[in-house]
């Protein structure tokens, strides 16, 4: 039995397989101009729909298109009310598609709760979906650390603390151009960011579970008009990220205390932040980044539970 999931993110147009225990994910970002910030969301919709036959070909190469019983895509963000996101469409109008074409179930999941159960399977820790728990979303667009509950075969993700203004992957990025590295900048910046001493980040302010981000962008921008090396600015970034997420989950145990502690997203991958936060479940590399294999497993999971019902 297996599930096809597809995501197709701001930034990465993704088509996954899960089978139960195994899967494969195959990913391509999208292709941004040399120091931009970002994509429009028209722009990234266009290069979905040029990218996704490719992703489906690569499937196919390594065997894994066949015998399908269900197909899962991100359709929006979050499992919330209003939350939207024009790019998402192709991921779900593909699936659909599919699933009609297969006479096969679609389901739809979000793409935070694609996050999680992408970092709970690759992490070894499939049971994490099945329990309450913390977990942090750390991404380009996102810094929020959720407070996690089973729903059936899904999660409910309640947002409990974070940013209250730019999220860490945009302070990464943001950086990372400032820099002169390619966007997004998450991986160049940890690479630069080890050729630097341990120098301290910036103790930011924690306003309960909740802290501010913005100001570091311009004390970046101070660093390198001072003339400060590259990788000391990487270093001092990254430090500030992983103290504030350090800080934040030490304050949330003493409310919820006892919780284990998921890392999803693509900041997630820091390996500063991994030493800064070792007592918690990380996603595998592969799959802190977007990516379809939280919609194929949540896929699978679904149909599972109607075949056993």
């Amino acid at each position: 039995m297996r599930a096809l999931g597809i995501d197709t993110s701001n930034y990465t147009t993704s088509a996954a397989v899960f089978d139960g225990s195994g899967g494969y994910n195959a990913g391509r970002l999208l292709e941004v101009r040399p120091g931009e910030l970002g994509l429009r969301q028209s722009d990234a919709l266009f290069q979905h729909i040029k990218h996704l036959p490719g992703r489906f070909a690569e499937l196919q190469a390594e065997g894994w298109l066949t015998s399908l019983s269900a197909v899962g895509a991100s359709t929006r963000p979050r499992a919330v009310e209003g939350s939207y996101m024009p790019c998402f469409l192709a991921g779900e109008g593909q699936g659909r598609t599919l699933a009609d074409a297969l006479g096969v179930p679609f389901y739809a999941v979000s793409h935070q709760q694609g996050h999680i159960a992408a970092a709970a399977w690759s992490a070894g820790r499939l049971e994490l979906l099945d329990r309450p728990m913390l977990a942090w979303h750390l991404s380009g667009g996102t810094t929020e650390l959720l407070y996690v509950e089973p729903d059936g075969v899904n999660v409910r993700a309640q947002c409990v603390g974070g940013t209250s203004d730019i999220s860490a992957g945009q302070l990464i990025d943001r950086t990372g151009v400032l820099l002169g590295l390619p966007f997004p900048a998450g991986k160049a910046l940890d690479a630069l960011a080890s050729e630097s001493d341990l120098i301290g980040g910036f103790p930011v302010k924690l306003n309960g579970l909740t802290f501010s981000l913005s100001g570091m962008e311009n004390k970046g921008k101070a660093l390198a008009e001072q003339g400060r090396p590259p990788a000391e600015i990487a270093r001092f970034t990254l430090e500030t990220v992983a103290s504030a997420v350090r800080r934040a989950t030490d304050a949330a145990r003493k409310r919820w205390p006892g919780l284990p502690v998921l890392c999803s997203g693509g900041v997630a991958s820091s390996r500063l932040l991994r030493t800064v936060m070792s007592d918690a479940a990380f996603a595998g590399p592969q799959y802190s980044t977007d990516n379809a294999m939280g919609a194929a497993i949540l896929a699978w999971r679904s149909l599972r539970q109607e075949a056993e019902a």
